[in-house]
């Protein structure tokens, strides 16, 4: 099989690790598989780097922090190369650059426009290990750019499908997916199968196992994801498309997500365009909204409440402050105390009063729903942030997710 292996930061936080990482790609190209390799930066490395820029300059141009940050996946990548070949593996590192990755946007944010892969491939049929610094490429103008945070995973998905691998595994600290987390839930089970729509919801909702960019294109190209312990030799979770035996499972986690806040603009003039008045400033400053409620217009005036990140939350209220006397609102309130909790499974969609259930246990537990969204495979709610454990708690029990006892 052609696989592309990917290691996150704590899997080659040290040499150790680097060595036991080896151990892995090893003994993979021992069971006769073609072996590509993503790597991080060692963990707390990335930061490390971003600190110390802004030590020099708080403002310090992103173009130059990219360039700086960019070398911690390519230490990384040429230390797990040296390690390699030092056991007789032909191996070669590579930068984001040198791996072909082409990127459009800005820096800090860039995304993956063309991955020009053949040198890699050519590498592979001559029993190569090309060993690729993930996070980074470099756009049209030559700059060096990076791809965000979890940066690493998208890298890897995006060169498995560019060089047309069977699978793709994501090493990392965790032995797979779970249907909460245990560390709110001890007896939480891990999923063995999981598909794509279910994984996109849990990564957009705040599990952090997955960066949700990675997880789209995994979905749009049908190309696996096995996530996977680089600690303990187990099996984790796939991510895969849908088949009949999930469908069978109602719910298959519960998800939270405590970076949220809440705003609300209160008496706006109720017309057509308000809606785009009210947003398009906020796009424009790249603040990603999610949930929204426009309530019943009441004399020709509406209220509208929407969530961003918490880490938004500052930018946004300013944001509507300046541009509340242009939308000739009433007023503009917000609450960065907010949190939200889910109850994802593809079962939904032949399995009624799912929602129900879920509004029943919250209020058996006197926790106050703010804000509800839906979709097919989805049910979310806003709640107060200290009620999140209670919630996820209440609910995980309530839809039998509990880990039986054997």
């Amino acid at each position: 099989m052609r696989i592309v292996q990917k290691f996150g930061g704590t899997s080659v936080g040290s040499l150790e690790r680097i060595r036991k990482t080896a151990d892995i790609v090893e003994s993979s190209l021992q069971e006769g598989n073609e072996i590509t390799v993503v790597v991080s930066a060692m963990s707390g490395e990335t930061n490390r780097l971003i600190n110390m820029a802004r030590e020099m300059d708080a403002n310090a141009q992103p173009r130059e922090v990219d360039a700086l940050v960019a070398t911690g996946e390519q230490v990384t990548a040429a230390l797990l190369a040296i390690e390699l070949r030092r056991r007789g593996i032909k191996a070669c590192s590579f930068s984001g650059a040198q791996a072909g990755f082409q990127t459009r946007g800005n820096h800090a944010k860039a995304r993956i426009s063309n991955i020009e892969s053949h040198h890699l491939t050519e590498r592979l049929k001559q029993g190569e290990v090309p060993v690729v610094a993930g996070f980074q490429g470099v756009d049209e103008s030559g700059n060096i750019t990076t791809l965000g945070r979890g940066g690493s995973d998208t890298s890897a998905v995006a060169l498995a499908i560019a060089i047309e691998a069977d699978r793709c595994d994501i090493y990392t600290d965790v032995d797979g997916i779970y249907s909460t987390d245990p560390r709110i839930v001890s007896n939480a089970s891990k999923i063995d199968r999981i598909s794509y729509e279910e994984m996109l919801e849990f990564a957009s909702l705040g599990a952090k196992v997955l960066q949700t960019r990675s997880v789209e294109l995994a979905m749009r190209y049908k190309m696996p994801i096995h996530l996977r312990s680089s600690f303990e030799p187990v099996d984790g979770t796939l991510v895969t498309e849908e088949d009949e035996m999930m469908e069978r499972e109602t719910i298959t986690g519960v998800a939270y997500n405590r970076d949220e806040a809440k705003v609300t603009i209160l008496g706006i003039p109720d017309h057509p365009g308000i809606a785009a008045n009210v947003f398009g400033p906020v796009a424009h400053a790249e603040i990603n909204v999610d949930v929204i409620v426009q309530n019943v217009s009441e004399k020709g005036f509406t209220d509208i409440t929407f969530t961003v990140p918490r880490s938004d939350y500052a930018a946004t209220m300013a944001l509507l402050e300046t541009t509340r006397e242009k939308m000739q609102a009433r007023d503009v309130l917000g609450d960065n105390t907010v949190a939200k909790v889910s109850i994802i499974g593809v079962g939904m969609r032949s399995h009624t009063g799912v929602a129900r259930k879920m509004f029943e246990v919250l209020a058996k537990e006197s926790i106050n729903i703010q804000m509800i969204t839906t979709s097919e495979i989805k049910v979310t709610v806003v709640i107060e942030e200290q009620y999140v454990d209670q919630a996820v708690q209440s609910l995980h029990c309530e839809f039998g997710l509990d880990q039986v006892e054997t």
